[in-house]
């Protein structure tokens, strides 16, 4: 096989998320998988292991889904022109039509669901200049539960419905949020919030009658579980010795928790009993495991992948569970990196091509931005520059997760060059060693990876020979003017406010406060549809690179910045393996 059909063959490989199955009907179970060219939401029967396209967007539906307790609905986010602004809207799980969940409710942007046994529902929204939660019981019209202007998102309901959990902002810290527990009728239960250190809620028991909430907190600077009864305030930490950072699961039995810890870029699963604290390792492939979940009768579910091996959905018990399709073409395995920055060691991770010693042309592959990282999962996108004969740089800079709250919360003041300093540090390590070739290394990334990029190429002009930024912020105040109430919250966290608040930081940290420094050429891909980022604040960047006669290229797409459409992706990663061969 051909490098050019190689890399295409692991975006048409089929991918699939781990099915979330029903508590009272673990037998029936959702999932998405992206077989027919889009990502889609398909019904699974375990007993019969018969499944069914549920949704058929032409952009592709989002990873907001859930199937009720009772296994009789499958709810789903709708998206308008495959956009976060839509509705959310259900199904029934044998088939039938489509209902909208919320009548007489505005579209906005989701923030979670839950559902209890009963039919009892509770959405959020992002809508209007406020957040909302609203409570949707069988044949009632929609009743507002929580509003607010700073964000909050519910994270889970009790099975009989009776208790819902939500995450709040209302300190105005979106990085932070405390966690409240109120009834069916907005009567706050129980509170915890830990100023300065996030509060996150998970999930209540799966058993029914139990009011248990399992949260994550940060009070010894990483997240770690709790069990916490909102009624009473017992409250149980669960703390393990082994370093990384930690997130649960129940049992279905409610009787122990399934622990994944990641660290460096790996995740690793242990059984906790609540009863004795016993900690049990569960033997997993070395790797990322993006979902784990305990089925009835112990065995666990996980989907799993690493930089080398596609993606494959097994058990504990040694059995694949499911697969989408043919598997995809393997690649490369990842190297870790550890570099000192001027804020800590910098972790990285590092593909290189098979053949040639190096130094190798290189692309610093950044990441989409805060609350997310880089780790040693499988990456179509990241094989196919390596096919293409360029190392691969991932850097988990400042303000990435998995490395603590203090690394997570680093990034304050200075955005953007914070992110950038640990990404020179990294190049100039790997220079040294000869790894990676100097005059051709470009910047690339998506979203908040696209905005370090023009940042970059801006505040950097002597180290990248060349700039890709996909849906990237050109500039900070104009999209913050444009931005959902979401997105407007996340700005407010990292930046220390908004841009009346602020205005020299988001002068500062904007691309196009830098223009006339770029040296290099830059491909910038954008949507045409895009409703969150829209694309008012990147023409104002384009015209000023065109003023400045800063040599560019633009590639528009229709999809949402998703890119849910296989077909999309594989072109906008033609274009941009094209540009690179150019000019690098």
């Amino acid at each position: 096989m051909k490098a050019e059909e190689r890399w295409q063959a692991r975006f048409r490989a089929p991918r699939m998320t781990l099915p979330t199955w029903a508590r009272q009907a673990p037998n029936r179970a959702i999932y998405r998988c992206d077989a027919s060219g889009t990502w889609e939401i398909y019904a699974w029967d375990r007993t019969t292991g018969a499944t069914r396209q549920v949704t058929d967007q032409p952009a592709g539906t989002t990873e907001y889904a859930a199937i009720d307790p009772t296994g009789q609905w499958i709810y789903w986010f709708r998206g308008i022109d495959g956009d976060e602004l839509g509705m959310w809207m259900r199904q029934p799980f044998r088939g039938g039509p489509d209902e909208v969940v919320a009548p007489g409710v505005e579209i906005g942007q989701p923030g979670g669901l839950a559902v209890s046994a009963t039919g009892v529902a509770v959405i959020s929204l992002a809508h209007g200049g406020y957040f909302a939660t609203y409570q949707i019981r069988p044949g009632e019209q929609p009743r507002a539960l929580y509003e607010h202007s700073e964000a909050a998102w519910v994270t889970d309901m009790t099975l009989d419905g009776e208790l819902v959990a939500l995450n709040h902002t209302e300190n105005g810290d979106f990085r932070h949020p405390a966690l409240r527990v109120v009834r069916q009728d907005g009567q706050v239960v129980g509170e915890l919030s830990d100023p300065g250190k996030a509060v996150r809620g998970l999930s209540f028991s799966p058993v029914l009658g139990d009011r248990r909430l399992l949260a994550l907190h940060e009070r010894r600077r990483r997240s770690e579980p709790l069990v916490w009864d909102p009624v009473t305030d017992e409250r149980r930490e669960i703390w393990l010795k082994d370093s990384g950072e930690l997130s649960a699961e129940w049992y279905a039995d409610g009787r122990a928790l399934l622990i994944r810890r990641e660290e460096r870029a790996r995740t690793y699963l242990h059984r906790y009993d609540l009863a004795g604290g016993g900690l049990t390792p569960i033997d997993t492939p070395h790797g990322v495991i993006e979902e784990a979940r305990p089925r009835p009768g112990g065995q666990v579910e996980y989907s799993w992948s690493s930089g080398s091996r596609p993606p494959v959905i097994r058990s504990t018990t040694g059995q694949l569970v499911m697969q989408g399709g043919p598997s995809a073409p393997p690649s490369v395995p990842v190297e870790d990196i550890d570099v000192e920055g001027e804020g800590g060691r910098i972790h990285a991770l590092v593909s290189r091509p098979e053949h040639g010693s190096g130094p190798h042309p290189a692309v610093f592959l950044l990441h989409r931005g805060p609350w997310s990282h880089d780790d040693d999962s499988f990456s179509p996108e990241a094989a196919a520059w390596v096919d293409a004969g360029f190392a691969v740089v991932r850097v988990n800079y400042r303000g990435s997760t998995g490395y603590g709250a203090a690394w997570r919360d680093a990034l304050h003041g200075e955005v953007g060059h914070i992110e950038l300093s640990d990404a020179a540090a990294v190049r100039q390590h790997l220079v040294t060693r000869g790894i990676i070739d100097p005059d051709r290394t470009a910047l690339t990334g998506r979203l908040w990876g696209g905005f370090l990029t023009l940042l970059g190429l801006g505040t950097q002009p002597e180290l990248w020979a060349a700039g890709i930024a996909n849906m990237p912020i050109g500039c900070c105040v104009t999209a913050y003017e444009d931005a959902t109430e979401g997105l407007r919250a996340l700005y407010r966290a990292v930046f220390g406010g908004s841009p009346t608040e602020q205005p020299e930081r988001y002068a500062a940290s904007s691309p196009i406060t830098y223009v006339d420094r770029i040296k290099q050429p830059v491909l910038i891909l954008a949507s045409e549809t895009e409703k969150v980022i829209t694309t008012r604040q990147l023409e104002k960047y384009i015209a000023k690179l065109s003023e400045h006669g800063r040599e560019h290229d633009v590639y528009m797409y229709e999809s949402g910045r998703r890119s849910l459409v296989v077909g999309e992706r594989i072109a906008q990663l033609s274009a941009q393996l094209e540009f690179a061969r150019k000019h690098i």
